[in-house]
């Protein structure tokens, strides 16, 4: 296993009593991000892997944050608790049509299933909301628990490359820096790219939280107007019940 490791292309093999090198091309010299890269060892090929995959959902959510919250419409949703708090349920619906704000879409069709089950149609419509909202959160999740173990590897890798070093070279100090080295980085890397990620994931995260509890909140105001008004029309029915059979007394 240690000779395999000696005869990659990133490391430049020498005889015994020589010092491990690692294999830095000219092109890439003067940047101290790539030498870093090719410094790190093998296990830097699945550390950049990992990190071009969380910038890339840590740009998709942060853009599909913002692009919800320009699509937010507070007044459009009181118009619509208005309309309803009147009993005029194909106005709120009008009011509602074709809006991208998620608490609005979720009111729009509760509402608009108002003569089957208007709670299931609320929580159906919230879920669909969330799942969008925490869309690939898990591959996230993923990448904090994965950067760091990559690095651990890393870090395995270099110790073994430094201690076969020493094996064939003697206990000169610049017979393991090449180890020792890549095991540092494989290390840095790997627990920089999981701290980043940890902070935008929680960052993400307060945001679900808070949508939920939108959503939540608006549900149950959808909820209890049409509880209310329902309320009224029983009340509306009685009274009139009522006053039926005084009508028809005092025609006799």
């Amino acid at each position: 296993m240690l000779s395999l490791l000696a005869q990659t292309p990133l490391l430049a093999a020498q005889a015994p009593g020589s010092v491990v090198v690692h294999f830095v091309p000219d092109w890439a010299k003067g940047n101290i991000l790539l030498e870093y890269f090719f410094k790190g060892g093998i296990v830097m090929y699945p550390i950049v892997a990992v990190l071009v995959v969380a910038i890339a959902i840590i740009l998709e959510r942060a853009v599909w944050w913002s692009v919800l919250g320009a699509r937010r419409d507070p007044n459009k949703l009181d118009k619509m608790y208005a309309a309803m708090e009147q009993g005029n349920i194909a106005a709120a619906a009008n009011i509602g049509r074709k809006s991208g704000d998620p608490l609005i879409r979720t009111v729009w069709h509760g509402i608009n299933h108002v003569h089957s089950s208007i709670e299931g149609a609320l929580q159906v419509a919230s879920g669909v909301e969330m799942q969008r909202a925490g869309r690939f959160m898990w591959i996230l999740d993923s990448v904090i628990t994965l950067a760091p173990l990559l690095g651990l590897l890393g870090t395995v890798t270099g110790i073994m490359l430094a201690f076969n070093a020493v094996n064939e070279g003697g206990l000169s100090p610049a017979a393991v820096s090449g180890g020792i080295g890549e095991a540092l980085i494989a290390t840095m890397c790997g627990l920089g790219i999981a701290i980043t990620c940890l902070v935008f994931f929680n960052f993400f995260n307060a945001k679900l939280q808070k949508l939920q509890f939108e959503l939540e909140s608006t549900c149950n105001n959808v909820l209890i107007m049409f509880n209310t008004l329902r309320l009224k029309n029983a009340n509306l029915d009685l009274v009139q019940d009522a006053r039926e059979p005084q009508q028809f007394a005092s025609t006799n």
